[in-house]
């Protein structure tokens, strides 16, 4: 089969190699849909993932496709349902896994980063980690679960009430999503921070309230001058120091400031310790996505949230190297990746 495979840091190949074998409580999927996330721009940049990898590994963890053969034990699928991968298993059995906190297993395996993903035609996945797609839900569409069910946890921490009022920093997929969440949660004002026009028009056609360019405007006055005069929640989805600094300083008083976009390893903020004590700033992030597949799958089915106004679009194995490299091209929008192209 036709996979991309990752060999260390900026060496991406597509290769022949041989389909995997089913261990008895495995399927089989044609993968045809796979997103390209920014933890695989940090593995190809030789930073960690969610785990630890080793190559040389299939990344892609983001994927969705067809039951084409199932393992002897499998109960609950069959050949030709329409699935999508929860690439995170828990072991059960380590302390954070006996103490109800499942995304900080001390075991865990990933799909995409600890062991083969989605970036091959086909991938062999425990039936623990598949989820059916609703009849209304794309293939691409259910490539898209696992970021929003990524961001359904963070939004879960943020502690949005009806009425509140909440700033996305960061127009990309990840805030746009987090935009339209925070819409679901209650919030009665949302606005967006995003220096890229098209992206702040993608912004309003899902029901922003106000697109604020960060380089051109100044975005305190441009908050207060359109009633956001006590802003209750930031999400910062950029993953750049300057942006989780700028959150800390446009949240109001008792405000929850997440950071959720991934910065690299070594990176560092400035804070003054004596605007936490003064505002009561309570700094939030968020890891992974522990157990919101399904409620994720359902928002995207029931049509609650939009997943295909970011997607930019759906290439073959042979682009994906370019995409990783290329941060020009990725701030266009959403790549999706077709194995089978």
């Amino acid at each position: 089969m036709k996979s991309a495979v990752f060999y260390g840091k900026h060496d991406m190949r597509v290769v022949d190699i041989k389909k995997p074998e089913l261990n008895e409580n495995d399927v089989l999927i044609e993968v045809r849909a796979c997103g390209v996330c920014g933890t695989d721009v940090h593995i190809y940049e030789g930073d960690e993932g969610s785990a630890s990898v080793t190559p040389p590994t299939i990344l892609g963890h983001e994927y969705s496709g067809i039951i084409v053969s199932v393992g002897e034990n499998v109960k609950n699928f069959k050949i030709g349902d329409r699935v999508a991968v929860d690439p995170n298993w828990y072991c059960g059995n380590c302390t954070p896994c006996r103490n109800g906190e499942v995304h900080y297993c001390e075991n865990m395996i990933s799909y995409g980063v600890t062991i083969d993903g989605g970036f091959a035609q086909y991938s062999a996945v425990n039936e623990r980690q598949v989820y059916l797609l609703g009849d209304n839900t794309s293939f691409e569409q259910g490539a898209m679960a696992e970021p929003v069910a990524c961001c359904l946890h963070g939004i879960d921490m943020c502690d949005i009430k009806p009425g509140s009022q909440v700033v996305v920093i960061g127009g990309g997929m990840i805030g746009l999503l987090m935009m339209q969440l925070a819409r679901v949660a209650g919030a009665n004002k949302i606005a967006l921070l995003e220096p890229v026009e098209s992206k702040r028009e993608v912004a309003k056609k899902l029901g922003a309230d106000l697109c604020i360019d960060p380089i051109n405007s100044d975005v305190k006055k441009e908050l207060e001058k359109n009633g956001f005069d006590w802003v209750n929640t930031v999400i910062e989805c950029v993953g750049k120091p300057v942006t989780i600094e700028q959150s800390i300083s446009i949240a109001g008083n008792r405000a929850t400031v997440m950071m959720f976009g991934l910065t690299k390893p070594q990176e560092t903020i400035n804070v003054r310790p004596f605007e936490f004590f003064q505002k009561e700033i309570v700094l939030k992030s968020s890891f992974i996505n522990p157990c919101t597949q399904k409620r994720a799958l359902d928002l995207i089915d029931t049509r609650k949230i939009d997943v295909e106004s970011m997607i930019y679009d759906v290439c073959g194995l042979e682009k994906l190297e370019e995409i990783l490299s290329d941060a020009s091209l990725r701030a266009k929008g959403k790549y999706l990746i077709n194995p089978q192209k």
